[in-house]
């Protein structure tokens, strides 16, 4: 019923800026403050510039390497002391702010000590494969868990854990791919490892990329401004990860995670006919241009 005219996000996270966006288009003025050097920590860069450079001319303000010092509500305002990390204190005036920084498992006060149930430091409740916690008639899903905190990851626990408690046959410890969407426009999506993973762990991948410029669907709904890339394992040429920025990214991720989950190369994404033109054909000119056989790329250098 109300909208603030100037609104402080604080946190610049997939929940910060698909809220922000959202109160952006309803005509709120919003200002971003993120602590870390850039927005969505975690996500790889170059699929983050795309979305922040639409944001920066939708937001009135972007601001990392900031932090929120102090709020103060004063009378139907809040003011707000940020403190850029160069220094020199900044007092800024909003009509509303929304926090998104920071979650936990809601697990205190709910009997799980009594109960004889094990949480770890965070609160997470400890989980075997099945889903059943150190208590062997209680299970647990979802965000109480450690691991990421999605709805599809919550749904995929549940099912797991009907299927074990019926006595059919459950998956293993193999590493199930999530995929994770920021549903902002462009929309972010990745599955499986990612680059800023694969560098941290120093594991050697080779990163392809396909820019939407070179897609036709692209350019007949004025949207150039994405980007599909794979990582792929350069021995076996299997794909590792999958990410792309762009409108409906986040409908494009399902089919990378079939490729991660399958264990697919390159060869048979890129030979699995895709209809042109769609957005989707980029997954597979992504596949043949790793093998230097895409049709509107140029060649890549080895």
């Amino acid at each position: 019923p109300d909208l603030p005219a100037r609104l402080l996000v604080v946190g610049g996270g997939y929940i910060g800026l698909e809220l922000g966006t959202v109160f952006s288009s309803l005509g709120s003025d919003v200002t971003v403050v993120e602590m870390a050097g850039d927005l969505l920590a975690g996500a790889d860069r170059d699929l983050v510039r795309p979305l922040r450079r639409r944001l920066e001319s939708q937001f009135e303000a972007i601001r990392t390497n900031t932090s929120v010092e102090s709020l103060a509500i004063e009378g139907d305002q809040v003011n707000a002391v940020l403190q850029p990390e160069a220094g020199g204190q900044e007092s800024a005036t909003f009509d509303g702010v929304l926090v998104a920084v920071g979650r936990k498992p809601n697990s205190e006060g709910v009997g799980l000590a009594e109960a004889g149930v094990d949480v770890d430091g965070m609160g997470h409740v400890v989980t075997d494969e099945h889903g059943q916690t150190t208590r062997a008639h209680i299970y647990a899903v979802g965000d109480v868990c450690d691991g990421p905190m999605l709805a599809h990851r919550a749904t995929a626990d549940a099912r797991r854990v009907v299927s074990s408690l019926m006595g059919h046959s459950t998956p293993g410890k193999k590493p199930r791919v999530v995929p994770a969407v920021v549903f902002t426009d462009p929309e972010v999506a990745w599955c499986g490892m990612t680059e800023t993973e694969a560098k941290s762990t120093q594991q050697v991948v080779e990163v392809v990329r396909v820019p939407w410029v070179a897609a036709g669907r692209a350019h007949a709904v004025g949207r150039t401004d994405g980007l599909t890339k794979l990582v792929i394992d350069p021995e076996s040429r299997v794909i590792l990860g999958a990410g792309m920025v762009g409108v409906g990214a986040g409908e494009l991720i399902g089919e990378a995670v079939v490729a991660v989950n399958s264990g697919l190369t390159t060869t048979d994404l890129g030979e699995a006919i895709h209809a042109h033109p769609t957005l989707a054909e980029t997954l597979s000119e992504a596949a043949e241009h790793s093998e230097r056989r895409a049709i509107h790329l140029l060649p890549r250098r080895r």
